[in-house]
Order: structure tokens, then sequence, then C-alpha cells
């Protein structure tokens, strides 16, 4: 993938000039070797990496920047390090007033905490990669747990993103499975993006989805390949992950990566957390989430009739909201009343442009067509919906929609099913 091209800025038929402002990408065998030459002059640098990260190549990193290395943070936390306000704070306190450079070891969280403290500290950050297991590395958005809520925050992209093949394929199966999870996700949230551009009047690009669109072919069938560790194969999720996140800087927000099957997967997280219980890697729970909103959508093209009204009674959906966010449910509550869409006379506009509407759902893949991508990197689907169980997998059909300021299927689906 030529990166140096897809780094300069252009001009779009959509008015928006796109821009990445990424310096450098290098993905391959042995690029590691490069880092020294690629930070340029940085030599006050906070190293930033968990317990495990660090041990993947952390060491490495350390012994190429010799003395360049100023402190190291390593989290040393059991289980998942959530990027919440305690994690946030002890990079906050890592830092000294020499300190030039944040360089992240790892992969999701590590990135989303260098990402938003460096931006906070007006310091610039780079990452060199664990794993290939998301596509956030060059996007502007920071998904931050605050407040037990998961808020992504506009921030800035890395001076560099470095993956090295020969690291990134002997990564934790699981993370290799949510890389591919969070690609083929793309399929479900580029036809919300569509389908919001229709009906909520929202800003869309065909040049960007187009682009979105062509990282997700080169990936989709790759599942063999990547459970047997193929440096070729691992190369080219990595750049198509690293692609989608240029996807996202060029229109300043992560629509062109994330719809329902994301707001689904922040639901199982924030939900976990809340209540202590358990949830898949973030792409796999993306990926799967893909399958169930395919089966809404179906449901959604087998309707034959549009519902006369919708009936919404706000005492008993915060009771729900409270119900099942805790803690977090004020934060959810004054968001969607910010947002005002449950005031909005959405069958309105359904009637009005209905055969649009059921001709972009019918863009999207089948349910069984997703299942069999799953299948072919061994996720199995079943698995997903035993962990969740029928209640929580309703609530998030019903309530993983307020999470966010995004219109998405779930909207659509809640208005003609769930609350007429």
């Amino acid at each position: 993938m030529n990166f140096q091209e897809l780094l300069k800025a252009k001009t779009c038929d959509c008015g928006k000039t796109h821009r990445c402002s990424v310096k450098s990408v290098l993905i391959g065998e042995g690029v590691l070797e490069k880092l020294p030459a690629v930070l340029g002059g940085y030599k006050s640098i906070l190293l930033v990496a968990d317990k495990n990260t660090y041990a993947v190549c952390g060491n490495t990193v350390a012994e190429l920047l010799d003395s360049r290395i100023q402190r190291r943070l390593i989290y040393q936390d059991d289980g998942v390090l959530i990027p919440n306000e305690a994690a946030i704070a002890r990079l906050k306190d890592a830092l000294s007033p020499k300190t030039d450079l944040i360089l992240g070891v790892g992969a999701g969280v590590i990135q989303d905490l260098c990402k938003y403290v460096s931006f906070a500290k007006g310091l610039p950050y780079a990452i060199v990669a664990t794993a290939p297991s998301m596509d956030g590395y060059a996007s502007v958005g920071a998904a931050m747990i605050i407040g037990n809520m998961k808020v992504t925050y506009s921030a800035h992209v890395p001076e560099v993103i470095l993956g090295d093949v020969n690291v990134l394929k002997n990564a934790p199966i699981e993370l290799i499975q949510s890389g591919y999870g969070d690609i083929l996700g793309k399929y479900s949230c580029l036809n919300d993006w569509k389908l919001s551009a229709l009906v909520n009047d929202e800003y869309f690009c065909e040049a960007v989805y187009d682009m979105t669109y062509d990282m997700l072919c080169k990936v989709k069938d790759l599942g063999p390949q990547l459970l047997n560790r193929d440096p070729q194969a691992v190369r080219l999720l990595m750049e198509a992950l690293v692609g989608v996140g240029i996807a996202m800087a060029y229109v300043g927000n992560s629509r062109p990566a994330s719809g329902s099957e994301h707001h689904f997967a922040h639901f199982f997280e924030v939900v976990g957390i809340l209540n202590n219980e358990p949830y898949f890697p973030h792409g796999i729970d993306v990926a799967c989430s893909a399958v169930l909103v395919q089966k809404l959508r179906d449901q959604i093209l087998a309707l034959e009739h549009l519902p006369e009204s919708w009936n919404w009674n706000r005492d008993d959906w915060m009771g729900k909201i409270h119900g099942i966010y805790g803690a977090a449910a004020d934060g959810v509550i004054a968001l969607q009343d910010k947002l005002g869409w449950y005031e909005k006379d959405w069958l309105e506009i359904y009637r009005a442009k209905w055969p649009k509407i059921k001709a972009v759902l019918a863009e999207a893949p089948s349910a069984a067509e997703l299942t069999g991508y799953l299948e072919s990197v061994n996720l199995d689907i079943r698995s997903f919906e035993k962990q969740y169980g029928g209640e929580k997998l309703q609530n998030a059909v019903s309530y993983a929609k307020d999470l966010k300021d995004r219109y998405t299927v779930l909207w659509l689906y809640y208005t003609l099913f769930l609350c007429n």
C-alpha cells in the first residue's frame, strides 16, 4: 500500500480537503530496526507499555533508542488495562518537563492512552504496534472510559506508526482475529453511513466510502492465512487497519469505520466493566455484532407495512437506562436529551424515503455470508451469543444506540419494532 500517497492532502468532490498528519508509516518485516531514524531528533522519550507488550518488544525498542529513552511507564495491571481516569493520571505523572515524545509500545489501549494524554499535553506521540488488532492507529479519535462511559475524544494522529510483521504475526491469535473482525465490521458501518446520509442528512463522502470498502475487500478472504500467521496476510491486515484509520482522519471522526456494530461492542464493554462481567476483545465483539445487526436489517427488509405511529415513554426509557447503565446512566440520558432524537418524527422521514431506505439496507451482505467469514478465522457466533445471553443481547438492540450521538440502523429498528 502506498502510504506516502495516502498521507498527501487531497481536495475532494465532497467539498472537503482530506488530510492525515501522520508523517511516516512503516509496515513490513524487519522495520523495527528503522525506528531510531524515523524518530528523528527526539531525545527525551517517555516509553509507555503494559507488562505484556513490553515483554513482546519493549526491551528491543529501549535498546534501539538507548539514551533517548528518558523514562518508562509499564502498566503492571492484571487482566485488562482500562483507559480510564486512573490510567490517564499515571501517564501524566510519568511525564517530565523534558519529555519531547510519548512512544507507545502496544495496540488499542496503549495507543488510546498515548493519543489522549499527548494531545492534552501538547506533545507528539508515536506508536510501535504489537498486534494487528484494531483500526485506530491512524485515527484522530481516542476511545476512553470516562465516568464509566465509553467516550471517543477528538485528539490527534501519531507522528509515526511502525508495524514490524515479525512482531505482529506472533500476537495472540485472538488479537489477530480481533483486527480481522474490526475490518469485517465495515460492511455494517458503511451501510449505516449511507443510511444516515439518506434519512438524517449526515455528511457523506463517496471517495472515503470507496477507500474503506477497498480495504475491506483486500482482507475479507484472508481468514485461513491469518490463522496460519502468514506474513503477507498479516501485513495486508495491518495495512488495512492503518488505511481505515487514515480514512477516519480524512473526515475528522470515526464514521467511516464505526456504526451500529461498534455501538454493540461498546455496550458490551461498558456494561462488562460496570458489572465486572467478561467481554470479548473489541474486534471480535464488532464482527459478531455485525452479524446480529444484519439480522435486524433483514427483519426491516421483510416488513410489509410501516407502523402508523411510534410511542416512546420517557419514564420507562429512563428506568431502563438507569437499570442497564447504573453509574453511567446520567451521562447517557444527558447525551440523548442534547440530541433530541426521541422527539423527532422519524416515521414521516421513513415514509417519504422508504424505497431508497430499503435499497440501501439491501446492499449489505447477508448474516449467513458474514457468519461464513467469521468461521474462516475460527470465530463462533454461538459462543458470542452464549456469553452475553438473551437479555443482554436484547438490551443491546434496544439501548446500545443511546451511548452515541450517531444515527444507525438501530434507530430505524427501534422506531419500527420496539416502540409501537
